[in-house]
């Protein structure tokens, strides 16, 4: 669970993120040159990646040591795993 300072954080990234999204969809509706289009394709994909990380992070330090806590050890580590796969598409 992200606390207050975590969750400002990731919401101004996504702000952030949002800006660079609408950003692209203008540069397509003004015909930009597609490696434009591409690299800002790529550095939304990187912000993205970045957020996924501070969740993950955020995440472990506070769901899994929980579980881990209680005894779930296996099901904390399987979820970490799943969701670790799954942000490395």
């Amino acid at each position: 669970m992200l606390n207050d300072a975590e969750k400002d954080k990731v919401v101004r990234r996504l702000h952030r993120i949002k800006g660079q999204i609408e950003g692209i969809e203008k540069m397509v509706e003004d015909k930009r040159y597609c490696i434009e289009v591409l690299q800002q394709i790529g550095a939304v994909r990187s912000a993205l990646y970045q957020v996924g990380l501070l969740m993950l992070e955020s995440h472990s330090r506070s769901c899994v040591v929980d579980a881990i806590r209680k005894g779930k050890e296996e099901d904390a580590i399987s979820e970490l795993m799943g969701v670790f796969k799954a942000l490395h598409k």
